[in-house]
C-alpha cells in the first residue's frame, strides 16, 4: 500500500483500494526520462531518412512520440492539464515570445533564412507552418513542460529541451556556423519556455513557443 502524496491528490477516487488506502496508478510514478530516451533512439535511428528526402517523416514520427507520451500521461497519469487559463497569462506568453524573438529576428538576418531552409528542406510553406504551430509545440509542451517540469527545475528542463531540439535539426544544419547559432537561440528559447511555464502556466508556454517559432523560423523564409 502506498501513502498518498501531494501529487497523488490529483488522481481520481477510483484508485482507492478496498481497505480505504491509496493505490497509485503506476504510470504516474514512471520516470519520463525513459520516454525521452526512446524518442532519442528513434530520432537517431531515422537519421538515414534525411538523405532520402524523408526529413518530414522523421520530424513527424519523433515529435509525435513526445506528443503521444504527453497525451498518455494526461489520460492515465498525473501530467499537468491545460485548464481554463486566464487571458492575461496567455498574453504574457506571447509577450515573452516577442521580447526574445523580435531582436533575434532583426539581428539574425540571412543566417536565420539559411537555417530555416536547411531545417525544412523541400517543404512547402503550409507544411512548415504545420510543424511550427502544431506538431513541434504540442509535442514539446506536453512532454517537457507538462511532464518533466512537474518534478524538475525549469533550467534542467530547458537543457533537456535544448538537447532534444539540437539532435533533431543538427544533421540538417551541420554547415558553417549554423550549429553554434542554433544552439545559442535554442538554449535561450527553451529556458524561456520553461520559465514562462513556471510563471504563467502551460498554455502560456505553448503560446510563447509558437510565437518564437513563427518569428525565427517562418518569417525568415517568407
Amino acid at each position: 500500500m502506498t501513502e498518498p502524496t501531494d501529487n497523488d491528490e490529483l488522481l481520481d477516487e477510483e484508485y482507492e483500494d478496498e481497505d480505504g488506502g491509496y493505490a497509485l496508478y503506476r504510470g504516474a510514478t514512471n520516470d519520463p526520462i525513459f520516454g525521452l530516451l526512446l524518442a532519442v533512439a528513434v530520432s537517431v535511428g531515422l537519421m538515414p531518412l534525411i538523405g532520402t528526402g524523408g526529413a518530414d517523416v522523421r520530424y513527424t514520427l519523433t515529435w509525435g512520440m513526445l506528443a503521444l507520451f504527453g497525451v498518455l500521461a494526461w489520460l492515465f497519469g498525473d501530467a499537468e492539464r491545460i485548464g481554463q487559463e486566464r487571458p492575461d497569462n496567455v498574453v504574457w506568453g506571447v509577450v515573452f515570445g516577442l521580447v526574445l524573438g523580435v531582436p533575434l529576428l532583426l539581428f539574425g538576418g540571412s543566417t536565420l533564412t539559411e537555417m530555416s531552409r536547411a531545417m525544412f528542406p523541400d517543404m512547402t510553406g503550409g507544411v512548415v507552418l504545420g510543424y511550427l504551430i502544431f506538431i513541434i509545440p504540442i509535442g514539446e509542451t506536453l512532454f517537457f513542460r507538462g511532464i518533466l517540469q512537474r518534478t524538475r527545475p525549469f533550467w534542467e528542463v530547458g537543457l533537456y529541451g535544448t538537447g532534444w531540439s539540437l539532435l533533431q535539426i543538427f544533421p540538417l544544419i551541420n554547415q558553417n556556423a549554423l550549429p553554434l547559432v542554433a544552439g545559442f537561440m535554442l538554449i535561450m528559447a527553451n529556458m524561456l519556455y520553461s520559465y514562462v511555464h513556471d510563471r504563467n502556466g502551460l498554455a502560456a508556454a505553448w503560446m510563447c513557443q509558437i510565437t518564437i517559432h513563427l518569428l525565427l523560423f517562418f518569417v525568415p523564409i517568407l
